[in-house]
């Protein structure tokens, strides 16, 4: 069965890198589909950022960046949990080896 993801036209998802994994990846059966450049609109992900900047996190000021980060960590479970949506926070091996 046929599996599809649909992205951004962000740079990470069209690099040289990515491209070359395609092919292998269409004949695995999974497609990729890019949504319209500078169409935000139809990705579902930049309504819930627009939604945490706006609700979650305006006006409120941050020190540094771990700060930033735990608030919006924090923004994203309360509107999970207004929106009676599961959330999960995971981690990523970030000891890659060069």
């Amino acid at each position: 069965m046929p599996k599809y993801l649909v992205q951004d036209n962000g740079s990470i998802h069209r690099c040289q890198e990515v491209q070359q994994l395609w092919s292998n990846w269409e004949q695995m059966g999974l497609y990729i589909f890019f949504l319209p450049k500078y169409c935000s609109e139809m990705n579902p992900i930049e309504l819930e950022w627009q939604h945490l900047k706006k609700d979650e996190l305006a006006g409120k000021m941050f020190d540094d960046e771990l700060e930033l980060a735990y608030a919006v960590i924090d923004g994203v479970q309360a509107r999970g949990e207004k929106g009676n949506h599961s959330t999960q926070r995971v981690k990523f091996n970030s000891n890659r080896s060069a």
